[in-house]
């Protein structure tokens, strides 16, 4: 094994031992096993870590940018190679850091597209067509009422135990980005959905997990991400809706009624407040549409 293959299955380990999400270190898998084949063309091998320099490294951004990528993709490339060499410079297997002098490429400023309440509503409330003919119809329906009533990221959704709900005060115990665990209230429909998926719920081969698939065992991001675009494109007639078209549905829908921007925060999960403030310009643009389309002075 090359020297930058084993610092890179080291550092995922590392990786691995603070906790990081399945998810997380598939994506850091993924970036930097595709720097290492960058650097070891058929027949070749790897330079050592003491020869890779900033020149090397602005080659290989060079080569994302030559690549049909979004700006969000390279810098979430950039940011996995970024930490990688923090480790190596930490655990000083590397003189220096020439990645930190890498700069991230801007990313375009746009709001996030996010469909009204009777869109979202009849998206849940279509769920329970018998003639989809949908195999577990109860646990699907639970499954839209968590991601849109509570917010809950798509990993956070697959990742609950039937352990972490208090279904006497409706609250969930959500774990978020890093394993931060926060609570979340549900409200009467999700709780509804909740009691009706659990007398349906079929046998487990994984009994602690919430949302099972078709075998028993836990239903995986990609297997909840698929319920979603079932719904979206056979129930809505939109196909771009997401899960975390139903995540900015929520936080959109407590801004227009008034709640507290902080509050949003810590139903989000988000850690820096900018984040979330995001959500504002939504409101804000949704707010000039509506004076432009009614008022006689917009004109």
């Amino acid at each position: 094994m090359s020297e930058l293959a084993q610092a890179i299955d080291d550092f995922l380990g590392e990786r691995a031992r603070r906790n990081d999400s399945a998810h997380t270190l598939r994506n850091y898998g993924a970036d930097l096993h595709e720097f290492l084949d960058y650097f070891s063309p058929p027949g070749t091998e790897p330079p050592p870590l003491s020869g890779i320099d900033l020149l090397s490294l602005r080659e290989w951004l060079a080569h994302l940018y030559d690549r049909p990528q979004k700006p969000a993709t390279i810098r979430r490339k950039l940011a996995s190679l970024r930490s990688l060499f923090r480790y190596l410079s930490r655990e000083h297997r590397i003189a220096g850091d020439p990645a930190r002098l890498l700069r991230l490429p801007k990313m375009p400023k746009t709001l996030p597209d996010v469909p009204n309440t009777e869109v979202t509503n009849a998206l849940i409330d279509g769920s329970s067509r018998e003639d989809l003919g949908r195999p577990f119809p109860a646990r699907d329906r639970l499954l839209l009422e968590l991601l849109y009533g509570c917010g809950l990221r798509i990993s956070e959704a697959v990742g609950l135990n039937l352990e972490d709900f208090d279904r006497t005060e409706r609250w969930i115990r959500v774990r978020g980005k890093g394993r931060k665990e926060r609570q979340t209230p549900y409200g009467s429909k999700a709780a509804a959905a909740l009691d009706a998926y659990l007398d349906a719920r079929p046998p487990a081969l994984e009994p602690r997990a919430l949302f099972l698939n078709h075998r028993g065992a836990r239903l995986t991001d990609r297997g909840a991400r698929n319920i979603v675009k079932f719904y979206a494109t056979y129930v809505a007639g939109d196909s771009s809706i997401h899960p975390h078209t139903l995540r900015h549905a929520f936080a959109t829908d407590l801004l227009s009624h008034g709640a507290d921007l902080r509050a949003i925060q810590e139903l989000l999960g988000h850690a820096r407040l900018s984040t979330t403030q995001k959500y504002t310009q939504v409101s804000l643009t949704d707010l000039m549409r509506v004076y432009d389309n009614a008022h006689p002075k917009a004109r």
